[in-house]
């Protein structure tokens, strides 16, 4: 086979490269740039021409070669190009032919369009590599068109009664889809992570702030702040109050999960397929031969082989998918299994 599965990552011996390996390795291509997908230590890195500023910010001083979708190069005789995925900026799907064997491996992937990333686009193989975080049939997720105007809706219902509204997200890739949602005339504070986050993409700062310690509340009274999950539960937050709290995930769609995190309010955005778009993915490459990482991996894996007849596996790796915290997701998704 054109790839194997070792215990530093997902391996094609016959160019020398890994993908998205989890040990540092010679030659590494980044699927994109969050933490679970590129890590440090690697001697050369290959990506995405929009990941290079965010994985220089993350990763530090790195030998780091990019491409742009479609583009392709040939290392000792496998051809491997980059297509889009929609998951977050940069983030990409990877190909690799040799003798007419083609693989791809998605990464993280969103099949729903956001108005913000380039969108997914399915490649066609016959050996496909899929996430499952949400491969579950309960998971049904609203078009991005509808989360933004209930986040927009409740930041203004907020504002009229004078209480500030705190967003949370991811730095890369949650943040800035919240930020480009909001259409409001409210003062916007990032937290430092955002801001600095932002900069690295070269994304648009110039009608937000950023929060230092010089912050006063009148800047806002009220405003809306966004901000990381770290941010739960510290004392950081009290500078705020009075407020409301709305976590921005896919697992707001379990009552249980807001509940758990002792949020106001849970707006159903994901960077991941939701169970209908999963399948629907899948079946657009061709492949036969499927191969499920993180997330429900058995449920799925079980799935396409039953139901689709596909030739379908289940791979042990180190990637997360769209976490809250640790132990708080685990008893989530034990709900979503009750629930499904």
């Amino acid at each position: 086979m054109l790839l194997q599965f070792t215990h530093s990552g997902i391996y094609c011996e016959r160019a020398g490269i890994y993908i998205d390996p989890w040990k540092p390795v010679n030659k590494a291509i980044i699927t994109h740039a969050h933490s679970d997908h590129a890590r440090s230590g690697s001697k050369h890195y290959l990506a995405h021409k929009d990941s290079e500023f965010i994985l220089r910010y993350r990763l530090g001083t790195i030998s780091l070669e990019t491409l742009d979708y479609y583009q392709s190069i040939q290392i000792n005789g496998v051809t491997i190009s980059l297509h889009p995925a929609g998951h977050i900026i940069g983030s990409a799907q990877v190909r690799l032919e040799y003798k007419g064997e083609v693989w791809v491996v998605s990464g993280d992937y969103k099949v729903k369009r956001d108005g913000y990333t380039v969108p997914f686009e399915p490649v066609k193989c016959q050996h496909f590599i899929t996430e499952s975080t949400f491969g579950l049939p309960i998971y049904h997720f609203p078009k991005a068109e509808e989360v933004n105007l209930q986040m927009n809706k409740w930041v203004q219902e907020n504002s009229e009664h004078g209480l500030n509204s705190i967003l949370i997200g991811y730095a890369l890739g949650k943040a800035q889809r919240i930020v480009n949602a909001l259409d409001t005339n409210l003062p916007i504070l990032l937290h430092s992570t955002i801001y600095n986050t932002n900069e690295a993409l070269g994304f648009d700062n110039s009608r937000f702030q950023k929060f230092t310690q010089e912050f006063k509340k009148d800047d806002l009274n009220p405003g809306v702040i966004l901000a990381t999950a770290t941010a739960m539960g510290s004392p950081w937050l009290r500078r705020f109050e009075p407020y409301k709290l709305a976590m921005c995930s896919g697992w707001m769609q379990l009552r249980g999960a807001r509940r758990r995190r002792n949020a106001d309010m849970g707006f159903v955005m994901s960077d991941h397929c939701d169970w209908q778009d999963l399948n629907e993915a899948v079946i657009a490459t061709g492949a036969e031969n499927i191969y499920v990482t993180h997330g429900y991996r058995s449920v799925y894996a079980k799935w396409l082989r039953e139901h689709y007849k596909l030739n379908a596996v289940e791979l042990e790796t180190h990637f997360e998918g769209e976490s809250i915290e640790s132990s708080s997701l685990e008893a989530i998704k034990e709900e979503s299994e009750e629930a499904a």
